[in-house]
């Protein structure tokens, strides 16, 4: 069991900012509602699915929008609750405990503030080990279980409630909703008993985003490089994963903008020793990096901007012209390179015309 405290909130969202790869919205809002409650002497108990049984029913609790809207219009934790309260009656059930949809990203502390409000304890898992932008690109699917029923409330508790055929069909009656209720909503949907998240969820990652948090803060103190320790780290992690630095340089253009309720865009950069130009297209998180014409990373592999002396993750919303950073690329566990798994978030998924090769093959 991991207790959230004042103490270890930063390196929390640090941790979750890096795991976002550019998207899931800026955990910074996150930390300041989490900081909110725990000053307010709310407890946010986060349980490992190793201690849980297998018959209770859990619920992904999430903001829906582009992550540029979310700085604009931060979510509501009281929506969020509401949303959950709403699938409850659908159900006729209560639900046990909550989780992240994905582990990057203001989603990973959605939940938090969620358990603060209810006192539900957090279940330390999630379907996308990262953050993706659709709610279909999730591990669950790999393990067919049910979207249903998806809850989209807005600041006015104004609620949408649908019961769609598949996941990918949920995602496009949600995105639109969620546009029209000025381009964020809360949600709540996949309902899954304990025996699922077990099976089909990935294990332990807001653990993860405390150590990675923990790792930068760490390298900052003792004065050597942040990145070069969260890539070590990374490669003694259970499962190992594999990382490397794919560039440094300074932001030469970006283009972004907001479409269909996503965050859109191409990030160029250029070294700082010659003319090597890197191409990082983004649909709220970072797709894949092209330096000339070779792909460096592509999805589902993380690909993640790092500020090249602090080592703070930045998210697409934070990038700046002039920024000096860092893309580096971490491989993802092994059951998100299943051929089931590529289908729902690899390079096709998202329109890219070129199959998913390994980062570590690249």
């Amino acid at each position: 069991m991991i207790q959230l405290t004042l103490d270890n909130l930063e390196n929390f969202t640090r941790g979750a900012a890096f795991l976002g790869t550019g998207g899931g919205g800026d955990p910074y809002i996150g930390k300041l509602m989490l900081k909110h409650q725990l000053e307010q002497g709310k407890t946010i108990k986060i349980l490992s699915p190793s201690e849980i049984d297998d018959d209770i029913l859990v619920c992904n609790v999430l903001s829906m929008g582009a992550p540029t809207v979310f700085v604009e219009k931060v979510p509501n934790g009281p929506a969020t609750l509401h949303a959950l309260r709403k699938a409850e009656e659908i159900i006729k059930k209560k639900f046990d405990a909550v989780m992240p949809i994905e582990a990057g990203g203001v989603n990973a502390t959605i939940p938090l503030v969620v358990s603060a409000l209810s006192g539900l304890p957090v279940i330390d898992a999630d379907g996308m080990g990262r953050a993706f932008p659709e709610l279909q690109m999730v591990t669950y699917n790999v393990g067919d279980c049910n979207i249903n029923p998806i809850v989209a409330v807005n600041d006015f508790m104004e609620t949408a409630i649908f019961n769609a055929r598949n996941s990918s069909s949920g995602e496009w009656l949600a995105r639109a909703v969620c546009v029209r209720m000025g381009g964020i909503c809360q949600m709540a949907c996949y309902p899954m008993t304990g025996k699922q998240i077990k099976e089909t969820a990935i294990h332990n990652t807001i653990k993860l985003s405390f150590d990675i948090g923990e790792k930068i803060q760490d390298a900052r103190k003792n004065k050597t490089d942040p990145t070069d320790a969260v890539i070590e780290f990374m490669k003694h992690s259970k499962p190992a994963r594999f990382g490397k630095v794919l560039f440094i340089g300074k932001i030469t253009d970006l283009l972004r903008e907001t479409v269909n309720g996503f965050t859109r865009g191409k990030l160029y950069l250029k070294r700082l020793s010659n003319e090597d130009e890197l191409l990082v297209e983004f649909q709220n998180e970072f797709l894949y990096a092209k330096l000339n014409d070779k792909i460096l990373a592509m999805v589902p592999d993380l690909i993640c901007a790092m500020d090249n002396e602090s080592g703070e993750p930045i998210t697409t919303d934070g990038l700046r012209y002039g920024q000096r950073i860092k893309i580096v690329s971490i491989s993802v566990p092994p059951v998100m390179r299943s051929k089931k798994a590529l289908d729902l978030f690899g390079p096709k998924a998202f329109g890219l015309d070129f199959d998913y090769v390994p980062v570590e093959n690249l």
